[in-house]
């Protein structure tokens, strides 16, 4: 059987519905028909009003990009099919200059990309059809609206002529009218419009464009319909690959071989005037998720108008407090009801009114920030719609991280120089700046901004992502900017109308006030509030309390229950109490990483250099004891912390050098005490100091004496380290408490390495015991960060209590990449290129996946007690996550702050190698 490329949706002639299913569920149609298609097709099966259309699949999307933008065979054919169907289902057709169908050409792809693709609408008229739309419905101004309207919407889309020539010809005419809105424009003003626009086309188009469908090119506006048409569904495959799709599926982790569809939809018309409207709204609201109707409409306007924020919106609240609209409005809330009972969850939808006559255009599942996310699953469990696990899956991971982002200090005092919509919550400061451009700029050279514009388009996206939040004067809780920020978690005030922006003069005057912001100055926005202040506000960070806490423990109980496979552990790395506390708070079951030479910085930077430098053994040992105490102090502080918690201590890792002073910087003081005329004593011991500097440098560090290594060549390090620890335990144990001290060799390649170093651990620990009188068992286990060590995890196991994967060294190694060389030399070239799909350093790569698996199933083929873990970077991502549970690991640990972030992506990875969540 061929493959089929266009599936129908909606009634036929006699108001059958005549949807084909593209898949045995909406979750499954979606990756054929796009989001966009599988929702119209399932809001048509059960029963809701939605305009007829068909979908082109996005395997054709993908086939057609593929073939550098070529049709594949017989699917034109397959389309006019569909095409024809659909006229003669509402027995019309396109261009028909007495009742002419008019339809809109939308992209969808398997995920929501709000904003990011291509759409036209009122695909069909001409200089013919538009007489027919007068005739039908004795509405002069809406034909000419429409037509105008596509004009300007296929130019730019579909011809990438620039849209502002179109928007200044608007401005132009509104200026000369002396209006201020479109929509008071006449009927002959909109027509003066059109051919404007038909002239700005001809003057700016690429007439040798599209030789595929016009091979004698394209000088005026196209009037054929069907030619229309096929290079609208052209365009909206071709936008698949546009800048701003490609940095959105980046930014969000969307394959980039998924491809669109496109939706071909009889046109609906908010614009027939005043019993005419058009919306976007949610079931709940998708910023705090409130259970209550959100969202915004225009009223004799275009969906494009809402998004567009190119009028400022009303609320959907007072949609039923038009008396021309309130059936329609009562309706469309009855609709919010079952759409949330037919996919119990909180939806995002579209709608139109025309003449009264409420349409269905649009339904997904709603974007919604973290807050949102949270408090509507917890709802709908609540309401027994979901069980606690379908709640935890609802939840991205990643998206906490918005909540664990500052808010302003409660205990600021502040002076709101403006106010708009909270659009998207949190708190951001840094300077004003007015393009994306700018804000990408900033980025670069690591200065905070805000992005203050009129109102973002798709293509600000690049400035959006830069910026740490969003600042607009027009535009409602569902334009662009809103929606985007709230899906990157950004803080976003929207509408705020006081802001007059004079974008090319780079600033903006607040009206009521003297204050005129220029680019750079400071500025704090709270998108919680919709509050606009001048100046730093001090921010603060919020504490885990309420649904995000209510949210985490149904995961911790997923995640520790046996009885549905292993328990998976969440631990942290942290090398201070400090850190440790903030783990602890964060809901760590233990710190799986505390990194020793990091004890070593700072004061005490000094000691460590007097031991390593010294010549004589009593100078040593006079460093160690230094050091000895030093280290307990700070093992004390790490196990009261932790108490009653596992505490993996990791011994001394870098190589020497990188405690001690730069040789060359070295030999500069050198060279500069000789001009001084310092005395040749003073000369000779700096001499010897630089040769003794010099004898520690290696040419390949990471390769050379350190980890393990250090600890035999220097076993006096590893000793009072280990007494550090040791003695530490021992003191708090006498004082009642419970420390769980366990310690892990670096840089491990061979059995006998971990062997030697085990001997000396077990022996000092003996000596504590001994001397103190209390009692210890404290593991010894190892880091697989050397791809032998992994190969041979059967031999190294039998010396081990427990293995971490140190993926950070074993990524470098297995690569061969220098994480610090390479990561802005070539990484961000190899993902353009598609030669990596991932950045290794922040995902598990699958190659060094299998090096992984390689060192549990050896662990474990001689060690059937070994526990496993990772400690590595991407021990905090929730993809990763993912891998290291189905590799067979019984923890990740990460950054304190990740911690909640891997609590519910452990819980999520359990849940779905375990057959998905449990439904009701």
């Amino acid at each position: 059987m061929a493959e089929k490329h266009v599936y129908k949706f909606g009634v036929d002639e006699n108001g059958n519905n005549v949807t084909e299913v593209a898949g045995a569920s909406v979750d499954e149609a979606k990756w054929i028909t796009g989001g966009k298609g599988a929702n119209l097709a399932e809001m048509a099966n059960i029963g809701l009003p939605v305009p007829p259309g068909f979908s082109i699949t996005c395997q054709t999307c993908v086939a057609y990009s593929g073939a550098g933008n070529v049709w594949p065979e017989g699917v034109l054919d397959e389309i006019d099919e569909y095409r024809k169907d659909l006229e003669k289902r509402m027995g019309k057709k396109l261009g028909d200059k007495d009742d002419p169908l008019l339809v809109s050409v939308r992209s969808g792809a398997p995920f929501s990309m709000p904003g990011m693709m291509d759409t036209v609408l009122n695909l069909g008229l001409n200089d013919d059809s538009v007489q027919g739309i007068i005739k039908q419905t004795n509405n002069e101004r809406f034909a000419w609206d429409s037509y105008r309207r596509f004009v300007q919407m296929f130019s730019n889309v579909v011809m990438g002529i620039d849209g502002d020539l179109f928007e200044e010809a608007i401005n132009a005419k509104k200026e000369e009218k002396g209006v201020k809105l479109d929509t008071e424009l006449t009927a002959e003003d909109l027509k003066d419009l059109t051919e404007t626009f038909k002239q700005i086309f001809a003057k700016n188009v690429d007439s040798t464009a599209h030789p595929e469908v016009a091979p004698e090119g394209i000088a005026s506006f196209p009037q054929d319909p069907y030619l229309q048409l096929r290079l609208a569904e052209q365009a909206v495959f071709g936008s698949w690959n546009t800048e701003r799709a490609v940095l959105y599926r980046k930014q969000n982790k969307i394959p980039d071989d998924l491809g669109t569809a496109v939706n071909v939809q009889v046109m609906v018309f908010g614009n027939k005037g005043d019993t005419s409207a058009t919306g976007v709204a949610f079931t709940r609201n998708p910023a705090d998720g409130t259970n209550e109707r959100y969202g915004d409409f225009l009223v004799n306007a275009q969906g494009e108008d809402v998004v567009a924020g190119i009028r400022n919106t009303e609320p959907i609240a007072d949609l039923v407090k038009i008396p021309a609209l309130k059936e329609a409005g009562e309706e469309l809330y009855h609709v919010f009801e079952i759409l949330e009972d037919h996919y119990a969850d909180m939806m995002d939808l579209e709608f139109t009114i025309e003449q009264g006559k409420l349409w269905m255009l649009q339904t997904r599942v709603g974007k919604r920030t973290a807050l949102s996310a949270l408090r509507v699953a917890i709802q709908m469990v609540e309401e027994g719609r979901i069980t606690k696990e379908q709640a935890i899956m609802r939840v991205a991971p990643d998206q906490l991280d918005q909540l664990l982002h500052p808010q302003f200090d409660p205990k600021a005092e502040v002076d709101v120089v403006a106010k708009g919509m909270n659009a998207s919550p949190g708190a951001a400061v840094g300077a004003v700046v007015f393009s994306s451009d700018a804000a990408v700029h900033y980025s670069n050279i690591e200065k905070p901004c805000i992005l203050v514009r009129w109102e973002t388009t798709p293509d600000d996206l690049k400035g959006m992502v830069a910026a740490e939040g969003i600042l607009t004067s027009h535009g409602g809780k569902t334009s662009h900017a809103a929606v985007i920020a709230r899906g990157m978690g950004a803080p976003c005030v929207c509408g705020a109308e006081a802001l007059k922006i004079d974008a090319k003069a780079k600033e903006c005057v607040i009206s009521g006030t003297d204050i005129v912001l220029h680019e750079g100055d400071i500025i704090s926005i709270n998108g919680t509030t919709g509050d606009v202040i001048i100046g730093e506000v001090p921010l603060v960070r919020p504490e885990l309390t309420g649904d995000l806490e209510t949210i985490l423990s149904w995961a911790d109980d997923v995640r520790r229950d046996a009885s549905r496979g292993r328990i998976f552990g969440v631990r942290a790395n942290a090398d201070n109490p400090e850190d440790a506390h903030i783990s602890r708070d964060f809901g760590a079951d233990g710190i799986g990483l505390d990194r020793t030479e990091h004890m070593f910085l700072g004061e005490r930077k000094e000691i460590i250099q007097s031991f390593i430098l010294a010549d004589r053994t009593g100078d040593k040992q006079k460093a160690l004891g230094k050091l000895l105490k030093a280290q307990t102090d700070d093992f004390l502080g790490m196990f009261k912390e932790m108490d009653g918690k596992t505490v993996i201590v990791r011994l001394l890792d870098p190589p020497l050098h990188e405690f001690l002073d730069n040789p060359r910087e070295y030999a500069v003081e050198l060279a500069h005490a000789e001009d001084r005329g310092e005395n040749d004593t003073q000369i000779k011991a700096r001499r010897d100091l630089l040769a003794r500097l010099d004898s520690f440098q290696e040419a390949n560090p990471m390769l050379g004496l350190r980890g393990c290594r250090l600890g035999i060549v220097y076993p006096e390090l590893t000793e009072m380290q280990v007494r550090a620890i040791a003695s530490a335990a021992a003191h708090l144990k006498k004082r009642g408490f419970d420390p769980r001290p366990e310690i892990m060799v670096p840089l491990v390649g061979t059995w006998q390495e971990l062997k030697v170093v085990r001997d000396q651990v077990e022996e000092v620990v003996a000596s504590v015991v001994e001397q103190t009188g209390v009692e210890l068992s404290i593991p010894v286990g190892c880091m697989i960060e050397i791809p032998r060590a992994a190969v041979t995890a059967d031999e190294i196991a039998k010396y081990a209590d427990f293995f971490s994967f140190g993926t950070n060294d074993l990524t470098q190694m297995g690569f061969g990449y220098s994480r610090d060389d390479v990561e802005s030399a070539f990484i961000p070239l190899y993902l353009k290129k598609k030669i990596l799909k991932t950045n290794p350093f922040e995902t598990l790569d699958s190659g060094i996946a299998k090096l992984v698996k390689m060192g549990v199933e050896g662990g474990h083929a001689s060690n059937d007690t070994i526990i496993c873990g990772v400690c590595g970077e991407t021990g905090g991502d929730p993809e990763s996550i993912q891998m290291y549970y189905d590799l067979g690991l019984d923890y990740v640990s990460c950054s304190p702050y990740r911690v909640p972030i891997a609590r519910l992506a452990g819980a999520q990875a359990k849940i779905k190698s375990n057959g998905g969540p449990a439904k009701l």
